[in-house]
């Protein structure tokens, strides 16, 4: 049985489990739920124990490695620009649409409060509403090791950006040497949260007996109401933005676009995977007359790290999970959301749930609870089916406005 299917599994029998303890049908039921709730923390503290190396690591490899090649004095630049632009979009876009429809879930505020440890609902008091001055401040830390230490992983982020920028200026044989450091931690980070996830059915069972215990039937039918939200939120995204951007940008008509996305799309929905589906997408950039630097750098680098679809499940899953958990969600935490959420889509590690161990760094920096991830990893095969049909549509979309709605104007 495959890991997706032992997931869901666990996530139903602890959705059992927990109907049957809050129905007063099992005899120390408290008992249960007390024992699973430890197991349940440590598995989600594994998580987290990864996510500073994995995102800072990936983000100084990936950003360095580019900015070294010069590659982001040319093309590079344009498309970067034009990615980091159109996933804040998406992300804002996503926040701005999901916040009112998750609003609609019927959760009991006292329940989903009852299963805040005491250490979330101080961090969502404390954070409460902090001035928009004092975000801006926030982002520039003082000590950047204090920063990770207490989990404020924007800060982080930006650090190991301009890091990488510096980097990518030092003497070659120092630089190289530093990155395939770097790399070397990104890939044993990814193969940690690789072996992580392997606990998974034991951590969503852990997870889920106490929340269907607390909250009853209502969690069920608000696992089912993100699920809608989040696969219908991806759909509309590529149908009101990335088509109309290849076909208005890319100089495409609407039918050869399609045809054009078509068979990457397929390879995306039915493997999870936008690097298995790369082959398709650069047979259809060829036949379609895209020059060679579409091939050779924009598809590699967009399967790689261009995540549309992470940019519309990483905000909608950090709101979701806000009112899973009864948070109030403040204009500076959606901001936060915002822009994590994109940064944070660069760095999805390209295993199964990837999306959702990137969101771990969102709900930091906006100080929302974690605890409801694993139920997310649980459910995330259909909306990743979506997902990652969205990312590859994106990746199809760049070549297409670079390689022939802009980069036919220059030589390479």
């Amino acid at each position: 049985m495959s890991l997706t299917a032992r997931v869901l599994v666990a996530l139903v029998a602890g959705f059992l489990v927990g109907f049957a303890v809050a129905s007063g049908r099992v005899p120390g039921g408290a008992a249960i739920v007390a024992i699973l709730a430890p197991i349940g923390i440590i598995f989600l503290n594994l998580i987290r124990m990864t996510v500073v190396p994995l995102v800072a690591s990936m983000l100084v490899a990936s950003v360095g490695s580019l900015a070294a090649s010069g590659a982001l004095a040319r093309v590079g630049a344009r498309a970067a620009a034009f990615a980091v632009g159109l996933v804040t979009a998406v992300a804002a876009i996503a926040v701005a649409v999901a916040a009112p429809a998750l609003a609609m879930i019927p959760i009991d505020r006292e329940a989903a409060i009852a299963l805040r440890p005491a250490a979330s609902a101080a961090d969502a008091s404390a954070s409460a509403a902090p001035t928009i001055a004092q975000w801006f401040v926030d982002l520039v830390p003082a000590n950047v090791v204090k920063a990770a230490a207490d989990g404020a992983m924007l800060p982080v982020i930006i650090f190991s950006v301009l890091f990488a920028f510096a980097l990518a200026g030092v003497s070659a044989d120092r630089r190289d040497a530093a990155l395939r450091a770097v790399q070397a931690v990104a890939d044993a980070m990814q193969r940690l949260v690789g072996w992580i996830l392997e606990l998974a059915p034991f951590g969503v069972f852990a997870l889920a007996v106490p929340l269907a215990s607390r909250l009853g039937l209502a969690a069920a039918g608000a696992v089912a109401a993100y699920i809608v939200v989040v696969v219908s939120l991806t759909i509309a995204v590529g149908v009101a933005i990335l088509y109309p951007l290849g076909i208005v940008l890319g100089g495409m008509r609407p039918r050869e676009f399609v045809a054009y996305c078509a068979p990457s799309q397929a390879v995306a929905f039915a493997s999870r995977s936008s690097l298995a589906a790369l082959p398709a997408m650069v047979e259809s950039a060829e036949r379609a007359g895209l020059p060679p630097v579409v091939s050779g750098f924009i598809l590699p680098l967009a399967a790689s790290v261009f995540r549309v679809g992470g940019a519309v499940a990483i905000p909608v899953g950090a709101l979701f999970l806000a009112r899973l958990y009864a948070v109030p969600v403040t204009i500076g935490q959606m901001a936060s959301i915002v822009f994590t959420s994109a940064l944070a889509s660069f760095t999805v590690p390209g295993i199964p749930g990837g999306s959702i161990i990137a969101m771990v760094p969102v709900l930091a920096a906006a100080h929302l609870p974690i605890e409801g991830i694993g139920i997310l990893l649980a459910v995330d095969a259909v909306p990743d089916m979506f997902r990652t049909t969205e990312n590859a549509t994106g990746s199809m979309m760049l070549a297409a406005v670079f390689g022939r709605g802009r980069l036919r104007k220059h030589s390479y």
